[in-house]
């Protein structure tokens, strides 16, 4: 046997890392780099973890669908792959993630679905709700209004929504979920420096000089807004809101009654803040309802503190009236 057939037959078995191997087959840790890259390229084993924790095992063909090779097996406008290469991001249920392309033909293949007809499904998915965008962010003004009998805000936007029927949660919407809900700063601060341009074009174009971050209500070691308001590096004044404390903390994503939201944010979140400001801007993770953004905007207006607009912004945004997105 060779050395890579050597390695296969162990890491059926065994999960290892290159120290591991180095020593189970008395070979230099860079031979094994070599052996392991080329493994890799050809498919043959995956690695979990990142250093100095990183691990090897092999693909067991028998429960790992293999790709489709070549573009004989389907046919794709080189225009809708780029489509797909810029908003598609596939994590698997064992966490491995794939951009573009690549993560759409695994994605296809793991649920044995036609690639050639869900790239068209795709598309149109894509298309239909870009016709919600405006200057490349999505408005949902028509939305909250819809929601809420008591609009305080002046405008609200969504980066992106944070699903859709089909294909389930978009690339923002995952980078998202994953970053709050594995506490992973690295993914966080890429989550960040994808959205970062599009908050500042935000706070240009509204002439924006106090900003205010919506407080977090599950207790998390790594609060993706806190890193948020230090990753933006922003000069403008940031507005104080606080979380009140309560016997029982009841996060927002709890609550699916509407009115249960409403009063949730009323009474527990404050503006800590006395000063004078021409044009706000509230930034938050994901909106459902909208509820607290406008809550928070109304204690804004109620203390005289904004002379011209609140514009409240979310990283992603529900496609519906009054909907709850309850993993973030």
């Amino acid at each position: 046997m060779t050395n890579m057939e050597k390695i296969a037959d162990y890491l059926h078995t065994n999960q290892a890392t290159v120290s591991e191997l180095a020593d189970h087959f008395a070979l230099s840790r860079q031979f094994i780099h070599r052996l392991l890259n080329k493994m890799l390229t050809e498919g043959s084993i995956t690695k979990l973890g990142r250093p100095p924790k990183v691990y090897y095992s092999a693909v067991d063909p028998a429960t790992t669908p293999s790709l489709p090779k070549g573009d004989a097996t389907y046919s794709v406008s080189n225009r809708v792959k780029e489509l797909i290469d810029t908003n598609f991001l596939y994590i698997s249920s064992f966490g491995q993630r794939q951009s573009g392309w690549e993560g759409f033909v695994a994605w296809c293949t793991e649920r044995q679905q036609d690639i050639t007809r869900m790239a068209t499904r795709y598309q149109e998915t894509i298309e239909k709700y870009s016709a919600y965008k405006k200057n490349d962010i999505i408005d949902g003004m028509a939305k909250l209004q819809s929601t809420l009998d008591d609009v305080a805000l002046d405008e609200v936007f969504y980066l992106d929504f944070y699903s859709f029927e089909i294909f389930g949660k978009t690339k923002l919407g995952q980078l998202l979920l994953f970053a709050k809900q594995s506490q992973d700063k690295v993914l966080m601060d890429q989550l960040i420096a994808q959205i970062r341009p599009a908050i500042l074009e935000v706070i240009e174009r509204f002439h924006i000089d106090g900003v205010a971050f919506i407080p977090p209500t599950v207790k998390r070691e790594q609060q993706l807004m806190k890193r948020l308001e230090k990753g933006l590096h922003l000069q403008q004044r940031i507005i104080s809101l606080v979380k009140v404390k309560t016997p029982v903390m009841v996060p927002q994503k709890t609550l699916n009654r509407l009115e249960d939201r409403i009063t949730n944010a009323r009474e527990t979140i404050v503006v800590d803040d006395r000063g004078l400001y021409n044009n706000i801007l509230l930034l938050d993770d994901a909106v459902g309802s909208g509820a607290t953004l406008n809550e928070v905007a109304k204690k804004i207006r109620q203390k005289q503190m904004c002379t011209g607009r609140v514009v409240g912004l979310a990283i992603t945004g529900s496609v519906k009236g009054f909907d709850v997105i309850s993993e973030v």
